[in-house]
């Protein structure tokens, strides 16, 4: 019963940042879930379906749950969003306590997410040449 979490930071190229929970749940139970900012000695809520979040917060942000992830996004991420960020879940029904994991956040050290570097690690060639092709024909670069 007991989760096992791991937690991921992503910095889009958009500058909003993704905080990725992921667990591990063996029952079907209820999932409470709390993301907050730790700074300066001051914990602030996100996002949370268990504590109240702080409003301007709130409004920067969407959480997305599925099968074992929850995903916090903040939007206009600036160094003023730098701190700890601390991801809580808790499993109704199981008694071991809330899983916790924090992770320090600094924007200048953030990796920025670029879609076309994605595209061309995890795609064949094969698979950009054709995906390609209507665009070099656009430019005559290519006839058919």
């Amino acid at each position: 019963m007991n989760p096992t979490i791991s937690i991921a930071v992503i910095l889009t190229v958009l500058q909003s940042l993704r905080v990725d929970c992921r667990y591990e749940n063996k029952t079907s139970n209820f999932l409470t879930y709390d993301f907050s900012v730790l700074k300066e000695n001051r914990k602030r809520v996100i996002q949370s379906n268990l504590n109240v979040p702080e409003n301007s917060l709130k409004a920067r942000s969407n959480i997305t749950l599925s099968k074992d992830l929850v995903c916090l996004q903040l939007f206009d991420f600036t160094t003023a969003d730098e701190g700890i960020y601390i991801c809580e879940l808790k499993i109704t029904g199981d008694y071991t306590g809330n899983q916790i994991r924090n992770i320090t956040v600094i924007k200048d050290k953030l990796e920025k997410c670029a879609g076309i570097s994605l595209l061309i690690q995890n795609t064949s060639w094969l698979l950009l040449l054709l995906l390609s092709l209507p665009l070099l024909q656009a430019v005559d670069f290519v006839s058919l």
